[in-house]
């Protein structure tokens, strides 16, 4: 497999791979290609960590992630550039090959190489500690949604320079730009349908939906 930078011919098939990546992993759908399709046109996008993985004659995109500029908000007031990532995606014929791991340990080599700091994200720590995430309280980020005081297994972090840190404490937001499909949902449907007709199903350890 190759991995190399994502080029505006590329969008579509990216957005295609991270709609079927994603169906019915975390609500019936999905709203993360529209996140990606959204994001493309923020200014926190970051297109030279705009990843894609290919098979080795590049005829294929099998995989693909994104990085966004973020912040963490310091308890003595000042405000810490941070970063994310997401959504991340393998097609569902390569998952659980270590595709996902090794694009991801590419893409975080090159973030660190410009000079990036420090990624907060929310994910799976059984499978983020292989490229270096652990849990962001032990860090003393905080995670704006949750109390101070708790220990939350979904939100992980990394310093890609030791010590960027600087021993601060703060909390962390995810950015906007990942709401997208939530502020306005006629927008997506009508982006969504643009792509073939797929059955959405209600299936366990998907997350709460509001409303529900």
């Amino acid at each position: 497999m190759k991995i190399r930078i994502e080029t505006p011919a590329d969008y579509r098939a990216v957005e295609e791979l991270t709609r079927e990546a994603f169906w019915d992993v975390y609500r019936p759908g999905c709203t993360e290609h529209y996140v990606l399709h959204r994001y493309r046109t923020n200014p926190d996008f970051i297109p030279e960590l705009s990843m894609v993985m290919t098979t080795d004659d590049d005829s294929r995109i099998i995989g693909h992630v994104m990085f966004s500029r973020a912040a963490i908000h310091a308890d003595d007031g000042t405000v810490l550039p941070s970063w994310t990532f997401g959504p991340i995606s393998i097609h569902p014929d390569f998952k659980r090959q270590g595709y996902g791991l090794q694009l991801l340990q590419y893409a975080l080599d090159k973030a660190r190489a410009m000079g990036i700091g420090v990624i907060c994200m929310e994910g799976n720590i059984d499978f983020y500690r292989h490229a270096g995430f652990r849990l962001a309280s032990e860090l003393k980020i905080h995670y704006h949604a949750e109390p101070r005081d708790s220990e939350v297994p979904y939100f992980l972090a990394q310093e890609l320079i030791p010590g960027y840190l600087g021993g601060i404490e703060g909390s962390y937001t995810p950015p906007q730009g990942y709401f997208v499909a939530d502020e306005d949902p006629e927008a997506f449907a009508a982006y969504d349908a643009t792509f073939p007709y797929r059955e959405r199903h209600v299936l366990p350890g998907q997350l709460p939906q509001p409303g529900n």
